[in-house]
């Protein structure tokens, strides 16, 4: 694992330090790790939903569509 120094305001060091305290976290670099997934989840979310935007409309969700869904997983299990 790699070490980053990251040099924050006493502002933002301070509300580091409480969100630590209040969320439970093991140390501030455990609760700058989760920042960093959420960041890398948001970023995979937006590309899918932009690969969704530009991508051929699919079939009509009815409850035709639906129906056929819940049928095909029961049958799957």
């Amino acid at each position: 694992m790699s070490t980053m120094n990251v040099s924050l305001p006493d502002e933002l060091k301070t509300f580091v330090d409480e969100r630590v305290e209040r969320d439970g976290y093991g140390s501030n670099s455990e609760y700058v790790r989760e920042l960093i997934r959420r960041d890398q989840d948001r970023l995979r979310l937006r590309q899918l939903l932009l690969d969704g935007l530009a991508s051929e409309p699919g079939p009509v969700a009815d409850d035709a569509y639906f129906t056929a869904l819940r049928d095909r997983v029961r049958s799957a299990g």
